[in-house]
Parts: structure tokens; C-alpha cells; sequence
């Protein structure tokens, strides 16, 4: 079949490679120059493992190509998916759906053949129906259907998570428009992976209740985190054998300093607003919101006790500030909220991460950024473990312990024990919900 894919950011970029990787024809759009002169020349925009090397075979197959002409683009196309942002819009808390609607529209004049518009976007519920309104308008002869099939791609295992989903959710009127997508995704129905087809609302819906749900578990279990300081139980403990419990799960169950990326900060937002909007309040979710940015702020007040009450004067090295590993992301990172707090109070920042330097020079001015951890910590009064990256998790301690002025640690993602810090020749340990020491 052959796709024709508009936006080539996070989700759109993967999906069309990996549609591609299925055997489809699939032509991948965007209207930044800059982009697709990168795509052209075989680099990726983004960072997400594996991701360059499937490109690269399947547009080498003849199977994948990237274009600024969107008329070309739709030609022939059975299905054209819409992957562009739809970030938070300032003052409401609105999804923005400018892009989406734009892209509806220019679809709409571009087409001449029956073609299935489909929403990859995560929108708010009636957006589809919205879509479906804009193409009519703009092009009444056009024959169409509308689908919404919204994405669950976790950043940094993003390409198993389209070969090999949990589900595949989608979103159809009509029985022509289910036999388009269920060929699209053949590969994943001839090996039995589940395929949820359903109205269009249920489907938007879906993607909004699953990333709340989750953002919920992980703002739970940082409740949980700051209890078991004030009563000395071990959150790692607490997690496991909540995590055993069948019912429940293991799975975002890891204490930390709040959740960010590009989905729940936004999403759990939306949602909180469709409710309010349709005068069903999601009070649960808002409650998320606020107690998300509660931890975020208890992080802070946590490093300021390191410190001695103070932030001035101090050299402070940072160690991950992507929102995860494994991604170069950091929208709505939590090192967004608590680096500038450390600047603001005076400190001397420094930071390393394998993949943040790129995004992180522009949105962390005033740190400098370092290769290495030893050479983050050296002379620091404090280190600061952000963002559990697999390269800090065997770090020789005793030498950066040694290195460091102070030999205080905040490990904020209890990548160590209190015990190991102690050893390596740490005089301060601090973590999330678990005993630290300060000799």
C-alpha cells in the first residue's frame, strides 16, 4: 500500500520508517527544509536507538523517501496520516490543533482519489469528527473516510514498540475505512498482536485515559517515596511488592522527581480540560497535575538541605537531564525545573548527558556541559543523579568521590544504596524514599 505520512517528528518519523519496514510505500512529508535535507541525506533528526539503521534500509529498498511536496506525497496514497504537533496551548490547557487542522485542509485540496485521513496525533475527543468537517468543506467532491489511530511509542524503545505493540487501537465509521487500516497493518494481524478497532471517540479517548492512568501510578508512587522518608521504609521495597501484586503491575512504579516527555505533561492537561469542558470534571488527574509539580519543587527544596540552606557559591554537577534515557528529548523535563532553580540561587552548574547537550545548550543557558561524570563532579560540592542513563549506573565512585570538594550525593533516581555511597567515600547521601546518611 502506499502511505503518505505528514510530519516527520517523533511520531511521525518513526512510524513512517517503521510502516515501511513492513513493505508499504511510504513517502514521509514536512515543510521544514532543514529536515528534510537531513532525512535526504540519511540522518536523523532525533535520537532513538536503532532508528538511523532502519531508515537507512528501508529507503535503500526503494520503500521510504522524504518530501516537502505534499501533492506528490498524497498521489496514489491509500492513507494519509497526520503526525504533527499538538502541543499545549498557552492560557487553557487546550491541545492546539492549528497544525492538525492545517494538514486536514491541505490534504483535502491535494487529493483527487478516495483516500483514509488518519489521525496519529494525539487529539482530544471530537477532533476526527472535526477533521472529517474540514476535509468535507474544503474539498466536497473528495470520497474519504476519517480514522483515528493514536500512537502508545515509548521514547528510546520506540521502534519494538511498533513491531511489537501491547495493542494497535483504531478508529473507523465505516467498513471501507477498517479494511484500509487492517491492511496496513497486516504484518501485526498475521502475527496475532491485539487490534482494537472502535468508534472514533473511544479511540481518542483511549490514548488519554492510558497516559493518565500511567502518569497517576507515577505520581502515586512519588507520594508513596516522600511517606517513606517521614516513617523509614524503602520505596524500592514498597514498589516491588506492590509491583507483584497482579492487579497492579511493576511498571511505572519507580520513584523519582516527577514525570515529563512529550506525552503526559500535555495529555494529562487535556484531559483535565475535555472534562471540564463537557461539565464532567477528571478530578483525579487534576490533583496529578498538581502534585507532579509538587515533586518537582520538593526536588529542589531536598538539594537546597545538601547545600547547607543555600545554593551560592555552590558547584553543582548534574548527571542526565533528558526527561528519560535513551532519548534526546527534555520537554517538560524535570531538570527544566530544577537546574534554573540551582542557577537562580547561585550555583555553578555543571552537567552531563549522553544525548541532551543538543536541546539542552538552549533551554539550560548558563551550565557548562561536560563529557564525562568525573569530570562533571570535579571540585563539586554536590552531585546530582537526574536521569538514569546506563552509563551512570556503574560509575567508579570512590574516584568520583574522591574528585569532589564536598562528596555529597542526590541520587534522585536511586540508581545507588546508601551503603555504596558510603564505601566510595560519599559523606552525604540523599534519594527518593529510602534511608540516606550524612556523617
Amino acid at each position: 500500500m502506499k502511505i503518505a505520512m505528514i510530519g516527520t517528528g517523533y511520531v511521525g518519523l518513526v512510524s513512517g520508517v517503521c510502516f515501511s519496514d513492513f513493505g508499504h510505500d511510504v513517502v514521509c512529508v514536512d515543510k521544514d527544509l532543514r529536515k528534510i535535507e537531513m532525512l535526504e541525506a540519511g540522518k536523523v533528526p532525533i535520537y532513538e536507538p536503532g532508528l538511523d539503521v532502519l531508515m537507512a534500509k528501508n529507503v535503500e529498498a526503494g520503500r521510504l523517501s522524504f518530501t516537502l511536496d505534499l501533492q506528490q506525497a498524497i498521489d496514489g496514497a491509500d492513507a494519509v496520516f497526520i503526525a504533527v504537533g499538538t502541543p499545549t496551548r498557552r492560557g487553557d490547557g487546550h491541545a492546539d490543533l492549528t497544525y492538525v487542522m492545517a494538514a486536514a485542509e491541505e490534504i483535502a485540496k491535494a487529493a483527487k482519489d478516495y483516500v483514509v485521513v488518519v489521525t496519529k496525533s494525539t487529539v482530544p475527543v471530537g477532533t476526527n469528527a472535526q477533521v472529517r468537517d474540514v476535509v468535507a468543506k474544503a474539498n466536497p467532491d473528495l470520497d474519504f473516510d476519517v480514522a483515528s489511530n493514536p500512537e502508545f511509542l515509548r521514547e528510546g524503545a520506540a521502534i519494538d514498540d511498533f513491531m511489537k505493540p501491547d495493542r494497535v487501537v483504531v478508529g473507523v465509521e465505516t467498513e471501507r475505512a477498517a479494511k484500509v487500516m487492517e491492511d496496513i497493518y497486516r504484518p501485526l494481524y498475521l502475527r496475532d498482536f491485539p487490534i482494537l478497532t472502535t468508534d472514533l471517540q473511544s479511540a481518542e479517548m483511549i490514548k488519554y485515559a492510558a497516559n493518565a492512568f500511567l502518569a497517576t501510578k507515577i505520581t502515586f508512587i512519588n507520594e508513596i517515596a516522600a511517606l517513606c522518608e517521614r516513617v523509614g521504609a524503602d520505596v524500592k521495597q514498597v514498589s516491588k511488592g506492590m509491583g507483584l501484586d497482579g492487579r497492579i503491575g511493576n511498571k511505572f512504579l519507580h520513584a523519582g522527581p516527577g514525570y515529563g516527555g512529550s506525552c503526559f505533561p500535555k495529555d494529562t492537561k487535556a484531559l483535565a480540560r475535555i472534562g471540564q469542558d463537557h461539565a464532567s470534571p477528571v478530578s483525579l488527574v487534576e490533583t496529578v497535575i498538581k502534585v507532579n509539580e509538587d515533586v518537582k519543587r520538593r526536588m529542589i527544596e531536598k538539594l537546597m538541605d545538601l547545600c547547607n540552606g543555600s545554593f551560592n557559591g555552590k558547584r553543582v554537577a548534574v548527571l542526565g537531564v533528558t526527561f528519560k534515557p535513551n532519548t534526546d528529548d527534555m520537554r517538560d523535563a524535570p531538570s527544566l525545573t530544577i537546574v534554573p532553580a540551582l542557577i537562580g540561587g547561585g550555583a555553578d552548574v555543571r552537567v552531563c548527558d549522553p544525548q541532551g547537550r543538543r536541546e539542552g545548550e538552549h533551554l539550560l543557558p548558563g551550565v557548562s556541559w561536560h563529557d564525562d561524570p568525573y569530570s562533571a563532579a570535579a571540585e563539586a560540592d554536590l552531585v546530582v543523579f537526574l536521569t538514569e542513563w546506563n552509563e551512570f549506573r556503574a560509575l567508579d565512585l570512590p574516584r568520583m568521590a574522591q574528585g569532589m570538594r564536598g562528596r555529597r550525593m542526590a541520587d534522585l533516581r536511586n540508581i545507588y544504596s546508601a551503603d555504596a555511597a558510603r564505601e566510595a567515600g560519599f559523606t552525604v547521601y540523599d534519594s527518593i524514599g529510602r534511608a540516606g546518611f550524612s556523617d
